[in-house]
C-alpha cells in the first residue's frame, strides 16, 4: 500500500490532499487492474450481446434511438463493479482507520476516490465508444461534438454518487447488492437525461441542451452535497 506523506503542520495544501489520494488509487489499480478489467468486460458483454439481439444495419434508426440507453446502462452497471471495490481496498489492513487518523479533511479522501474512479470509468469510455460506433454502424446526425460535453457529466454523476453510496454501504454485509438498490433510484433524472441528450445527438431530431442544463444541475448539486456529509459517513460509528 502506497504511503500518503501528509504532514502534521498542516502545510499541505487541499488540492494536494486530493492529489495524494488520487495517486494511491492510480497506483493501485495499474498494480492490478482488478476495476478496469472487470468493467471492460461487462461493458463489452452488454454491446456485444444487444448487437446480437438484433441487426443494426437493419435498422438504423432504431439503432440510434435505442444506443444512447444501451451506453449509459451498461456504463451504470460496468461502474458498479469498480465502486465497490475502491472501498474494499481501503478496509484491508485497517486503511481506513488510518485515513480517519490522518489530519487530512475527510472529503479530500472523498474527491480523490471520486476523481478516480472518474478516470476508470472514463477509460472504459474510450474503449468502447468506437467498438460501439463499429457494432450499431452510428454515424451522429446532430452535432456530434456535444458529446464531449454530455459522456463527462453523465460519467461524472455517476461516479459522484456511487462513490458516496458504497462508501455509505461499507459496513453492510450486503454491499454488492446495496449500492445498486440505492444508487439506481437516485441516479435515475441524471440517467434520463444522460439517455435523452445522447439520443437527440444521435439521432439529430431535437436540441439536447436542455438534458445538458438539466444533467448540470444535477452533478453540482449531488457532488456539493456529498463533500458536505461525507465527514459524517467517514466518522460515522
Amino acid at each position: 500500500m502506497p504511503r500518503i506523506g501528509f504532514p502534521y503542520d498542516g502545510g499541505m495544501s487541499y488540492a494536494r490532499y486530493v492529489l495524494a489520494h488520487l495517486q494511491k488509487d492510480l497506483r493501485l489499480e495499474w498494480r492490478g487492474r482488478d476495476s478496469i478489467g472487470g468493467m471492460l468486460f461487462f461493458a463489452l458483454l452488454v454491446v456485444v450481446v444487444f448487437a446480437m439481439a438484433f441487426d443494426p444495419t437493419a435498422y438504423p434508426t432504431i439503432a440510434r434511438q435505442i444506443s444512447g440507453g444501451l451506453l449509459w446502462v451498461g456504463l451504470l452497471f460496468a461502474a458498479m463493479t469498480a465502486l465497490n471495490q475502491s472501498w474494499a481496498r481501503e478496509q484491508r489492513n485497517q486503511v481506513l482507520d488510518a485515513l480517519r487518523l490522518a489530519p487530512a479533511p475527510a472529503s479530500a479522501l472523498f474527491l480523490g476516490k471520486a476523481l478516480a474512479n472518474f478516470a476508470f470509468v472514463t477509460g472504459v469510455e474510450i474503449v468502447l465508444a468506437p467498438v460501439f460506433a463499429v457494432f450499431y454502424n452510428l454515424h451522429p446526425l446532430g452535432q456530434a461534438w456535444l458529446l464531449l460535453i454530455i459522456l463527462p457529466l453523465g460519467t461524472w454523476s455517476l461516479v459522484i454518487n456511487g462513490t458516496f453510496f458504497a462508501a455509505l454501504g461499507l459496513r453492510s454485509r450486503n454491499r454488492e447488492l446495496l449500492l445498486p438498490l440505492v444508487l439506481c433510484p437516485i441516479a435515475m433524472p441524471a440517467l434520463l437525461a444522460m439517455i435523452q441528450a445522447t439520443t437527440d445527438v444521435l439521432t439529430g431530431e431535437f436540441s439536447p441542451s436542455l438534458w445538458i442544463k438539466v444533467l448540470f444541475a444535477y452533478a453540482v448539486v449531488f457532488t456539493t452535497a456529498c463533500i458536505l456529509l461525507f465527514d459524517a459517513i467517514l466518522h460515522a460509528d
